[in-house]
């Protein structure tokens, strides 16, 4: 298994969707139509891709939750964006959604024995459209998955799971390098530089994979739910619903308690940081809003009537999905504050967000539903590009580098899927 898309083990992460010189005037407009989700045109003189594509962000600031993805704004900084009107959300809405008769995994198929073939009326694959593909398929663990990091300069993937191990797989060969026992659930992992974060039961396991430090980070009150980095400071969620805060101290090579950050009443399930803010969702249903200078509330959205189970920053947006079966997408105000600028509603209640771009520079959201499947929409039209399915809900999504991303399931499968050019952007002219 190739994890750099081009035979080697170098793994830069590619900016997408760069500048082309084109000498037809109009291929460097963006297709109104193809922005709103219903382009018919083949070819289409115009581009079938966002101008310009995704910045690099400036130096000063560590990586965020997803900033390889380009969806999650560095501390301090508000990038500006193609999208900043609220009438610029939903357009295209359910009215693009994928054309099939159906949108059922075959249960026969999938025990191998549909006798059917192609002239069954159900899927026989694990995704529906083409603007993704499947990649492989890595098998271990026994549990839900709940983490997946890719680890800076590393050629190895983690994941963690509930079967309370967290696997180590080797990038080119696909194989398990290793099995790491934990002895509690794993509830979150993430990745930052070289360190990797795992969220356990009253615990935060902390591991540096160039110098092989293995460090123990106590404090958290039950399960650690998410965390997130910002600020120089290790954010987590946990159980008992208080966020707390690390910093690392290089002269003791360790990290030191900073704060507790009050509020919530229950656990907080999902954080992320983004314009010198700090985001976390929680089992109250609201999502508090922190300074990252000052570690104060600033204040408190309660427009969620369940859980907040993903919060994902992109441009100056932040979106949030719920067990309430919405993604709200909120912006700010002339005061500073939030509001709500647009809802997006689906069938089922929704479980994590991530963003990515696609391999034209198109903003992608991938969000997973309890329903066992994941809806690749885009942004900000909310249109649907295709599904991912599963035989239970997927719990973990997580993006590489070539526009390659993963999932995790409830049987504790880990999926390695790659965006794939569509047809339509490849205008000659």
């Amino acid at each position: 298994m190739d994890l750099d898309g081009q035979g080697g083990n170098s793994r830069v992460f590619q900016r997408l969707g760069g500048s082309q010189s084109l000498t037809d005037p109009r291929q460097q407009k963006v297709c109104h139509h193809w922005k709103a989700g219903r382009c018919t045109r083949i070819p289409c003189p115009y581009l079938h891709r966002e101008l310009p594509p995704p910045p690099l962000h400036n130096g000063h600031t560590k990586r965020g939750f997803s900033n390889d993805s380009g969806f999650s704004g560095p501390s301090g900084s508000r990038r500006s964006g193609n999208f900043n009107s609220a009438s610029s959300w939903g357009r295209g809405g359910n009215n693009s959604k994928v054309l099939r008769k159906t949108d059922k995994v075959c249960n026969f198929w999938v025990d191998g024995k549909c006798s059917y073939g192609e002239k069954c009326r159900y899927l026989h694959s694990w995704s529906l459209g083409d603007s993704f593909s499947l990649l492989t398929q890595l098998d271990g663990h026994q549990k839900v998955v709940t983490g997946i990091a890719l680890p800076a300069a590393s050629d190895k993937l983690y994941t963690g799971s509930k079967d309370e191990t967290v696997r180590v797989w080797d990038c080119q060969s696909g194989q398990c390098m290793g099995v790491i026992q934990l002895g509690g659930e794993v509830g979150c992992m993430i990745s930052e530089g070289p360190w990797i974060f795992v969220g356990i039961p009253n615990l935060v396991k902390a591991w540096n994979t160039q110098t092989n430090t293995d460090l123990t980070l106590t404090g958290p009150v039950g399960q650690v739910y998410a965390m997130v980095v910002g600020n120089d400071l290790l954010f987590a969620g946990t159980q008992d619903g208080a966020i707390l805060a690390w910093k690392y101290n290089a002269a003791t090579l360790n990290f030191d308690p900073v704060a507790s950050l009050p509020g919530h009443t229950v656990a907080v399930v999902s954080l992320v940081v983004g314009a010198n803010r700090l985001y976390s969702g929680s089992m109250d249903h609201s999502i508090r809003v922190w300074n990252l200078e000052t570690l104060q509330c600033v204040q408190t959205l309660t427009q969620h009537t369940s859980v907040v189970m993903s919060v994902l920053c992109w441009d100056q947006y932040l979106l949030s999905c719920s067990l309430d079966q919405t993604i709200k997408v909120w912006a700010a105000t002339e005061s500073g504050n939030l509001e709500v600028t647009y809802t997006h509603k689906e069938e089922h209640g929704l479980l994590t967000l991530c963003g990515m771009h696609d391999l034209e520079g198109k903003p992608i959201l991938l969000c997973s539903c309890n329903d066992n499947s994941v809806r690749v929409l885009d942004l900000p039209s909310f249109s649907e590009k295709g599904k991912i399915f599963a035989k239970q809900e997927i719990r973990a999504i997580q993006t590489g580098p070539g526009g390659l991303f993963f999932t995790g399931d409830g049987t504790g499968q880990v999926r390695v899927w790659k965006c794939a050019a569509e047809a339509t952007a490849t205008a000659t002219a």
